[in-house]
């Protein structure tokens, strides 16, 4: 029997990487030296996006493991995830790196002959490659944890608190601590995903999260808090703007799970109403996007800016999230089309005619 599909994973990573792409436009005009301090609001949106948008691709992730993790095994699952994160992680951050030493004088980018080595140590410096290199080592701690020496959820949760707050003093101390760091301060968020899978894709449990009452209960604590995180890192602006995440840490992961809440269930709310379509075809598609994202966007950004002369800053922001979208989709769809899907995975190539949206699930940055 063929499982029924749930969009509303698609919608939920749809909205983060609508969120991730407003970022990186945002610190691209930046970082350009465009002039931004007349739109303040655009930058207290990318303060309060923060405090959410990295856990919930955690969480989401997190979400599969268990079936993943049952389908595959756990030589499956690390092969899986050698395919489809470590892979494109280090083919897409070559190429960026690449780009940038050629084109360096016409990116923000501050790029040396060494900054290739970055990608095994400290991914950060990288741009946004710094995720799918937490992400891939998260997952396979986890899924060694859970196969191997039968860790269930709870427990993983308990290991992950402690892991969180060693990240948050070594913070605190401007203890480096290069990739580890992102592992110790994001495996409880993957494991409070495995935690509630299987509240979540039950399918007793859908009409609730679907409902409108859900959605409008989570409505006011979620401004509210989101509020709170805009003013007190704004109240301290010299921790850049990290002031909740990393000296107020349990309200921080509060914050973090009320959001990913709302985003969850307005995920499930906008599957009952089949509502925007084209935001759970992004979704489905985000991987693709993510790898690719930040070449696309420093592309459109120096042609609408040095050909077009075009440097209004809500124009620019609109331009480059929804041209950083759309590019990358379409270039997927060209390699699919033209047998090159090795571009973003190693999957055999025997797959390469089945729907890239179901394929995409099977192997997606949320398994």
């Amino acid at each position: 029997m063929k499982p029924v599909r749930e969009t509303w994973i698609d919608y939920a990573r749809g909205i983060a990487i609508i969120l991730v792409l407003y970022r990186h436009v945002f610190e691209g005009i930046k970082n350009a030296g465009i002039a931004v301090e007349r739109y303040l609001f655009i930058e207290h949106f990318n303060i309060m996006f923060f405090s959410f948008r990295m856990p919930l691709f955690f969480i989401v992730s997190g979400i599969f493991v268990e079936s993943s993790l049952k389908k595959r095994g756990l030589t499956g699952f690390l092969s899986t995830k050698v395919k489809t994160i470590l892979y494109p992680f280090f083919l897409w951050g070559i190429l960026q790196i690449t780009l940038q030493l050629i084109l360096s004088k016409y990116v923000n980018s501050n790029r040396t002959i060494y900054s290739y080595l970055d990608l095994l140590y400290a991914p950060r410096a990288i741009d946004q490659f710094w995720y799918l290199y937490a992400l891939f080592n998260v997952s396979v701690l986890y899924a060694v944890g859970v196969a191997v020496f039968k860790l269930k959820p709870v427990v993983n949760i308990l290991i992950g608190a402690v892991l969180y707050f060693i990240s948050t003093a070594a913070h605190q101390s401007n203890l480096g601590l290069g990739f580890l760091g992102d592992i110790l301060h994001y495996y409880i968020f993957y494991s409070i995903g495995d935690f509630f899978c299987n509240a979540i894709r039950k399918k007793e449990n859908q009409q609730y999260f679907e409902s409108w009452k859900l959605l409008g209960l989570l409505f006011v604590p979620f401004f509210a808090t989101q509020y709170y995180f805009l003013k007190q890192n704004l109240l301290h602006p010299y921790t850049g703007y990290e002031y909740v995440e990393y000296y107020q840490p349990i309200l921080f992961i509060a914050i973090a799970l009320l959001g990913c809440m709302f985003v969850l269930a307005l995920s499930f709310f906008l599957q009952k109403l089949k509502a925007i379509p084209w935001l759970h075809v992004l979704g489905s598609h985000s991987l693709y996007i993510y790898v690719s994202h930040v070449i696309v966007l420093a592309a459109v950004r120096i042609f609408i800016t040095k050909v077009l002369g075009i440097y209004n800053v809500p124009l620019l922001l609109i331009l480059g999230i929804g041209l950083g979208l759309l590019i990358p989709v379409l270039f997927y769809k060209a390699a699919c089309q033209f047998n090159m899907r090795w571009l973003f995975s190693l999957e055999p190539s025997g797959k390469k005619h089945k729907d890239p949206t179901i394929l995409e699930r099977e192997q997606s940055i949320s398994r």
